[in-house]
């Protein structure tokens, strides 16, 4: 495989596992006790929303923003603000680290639970969406590195 090739299948491949994994968490937000995370995300939302979001609301909300990125990753719907929105979304995964660390730890500092285990992997993810945010920097560079004063 060339590394045209390689770099076309990779441009292919990781919005497709971004969108299913998506998809799969989002989906099991919509129904109830099925999520691992479906505590942990009420009350990360009625923290930051200083209890004005219902707990049932912000999880629907929450469920129905991951599916539509999940889905709008599987098919290909991938523009700068999907990516965006999704980076927006991993980055606020990490905030019950800080507001609730009580919940994402055990005993201890250096005792991690199934929870934390559950936000940590979104680093990936991360990693994976900042890679695809190449594809609009090369575009800005091409307008970049054009003259603006034509010579003869």
């Amino acid at each position: 495989m060339t590394f045209k090739q390689n770099l076309q299948f990779n441009n292919r491949i990781l919005p497709w596992t971004i969108g299913m994994v998506y998809l799969f968490f989002g989906l099991l937000k919509f129904f109830p006790n099925t999520s691992p995370a479906e505590d942990l995300v009420q009350e990360t939302i009625a923290n930051l929303t200083f209890n004005l979001v219902p707990d049932q609301m912000g999880l629907l909300l929450l469920a129905s923003f991951e599916t539509f990125i999940g889905i709008a990753f599987l098919v290909n719907l991938r523009n700068k603000y999907i990516i965006y929105s999704s980076i927006a979304h991993i980055v606020m995964t990490f905030t019950p680290v800080f507001i609730l660390p009580e919940l994402l730890f055990g005993k201890n500092d250096f005792t991690i639970t199934l929870l934390s285990q559950y936000i940590f992997k979104n680093i990936i993810i991360l990693g994976a969406l900042l890679s695809l945010t190449k594809e609009f920097k090369v575009d800005e560079k091409k307008v970049c590195n054009q003259p603006i004063i034509k010579t003869h």
